[in-house]
């Protein structure tokens, strides 16, 4: 995900104008709206699903990183005993 700069940086005051436009870009565009006041980003506005998404992902990438932990410092069982433990077969 790129931030266009030209249209992805909006200052507080047209989203106290508009906030629906500013709103349906965020949604429509799938890229977060940076919000600006005096020339500082202060706030970043993205849709529910596309954050949802993000929030997935990270999540998925977080268990990724633990699992390579757990492998690197031995903390590995043999996939009979993870099924087993879990209850399915063999």
């Amino acid at each position: 995900m790129t931030i266009k700069f030209s249209e992805d940086v909006v200052p507080v005051s047209d989203l106290k104008v508009n906030p629906g436009r500013v709103v349906r870009h965020a949604a429509d565009s799938h890229r977060p709206v940076l919000l600006t006041s005096r020339g500082r980003g202060v706030a970043v506005i993205q849709s529910v699903s596309d954050y949802e998404q993000a929030e997935e992902e990270r999540e998925f990438l977080r268990a990724v990183v633990t699992g390579l932990a757990d492998l690197e410092a031995g903390r590995e069982v043999s996939l009979a005993d993870a099924k087993a433990r879990l209850g399915l077969k063999p």
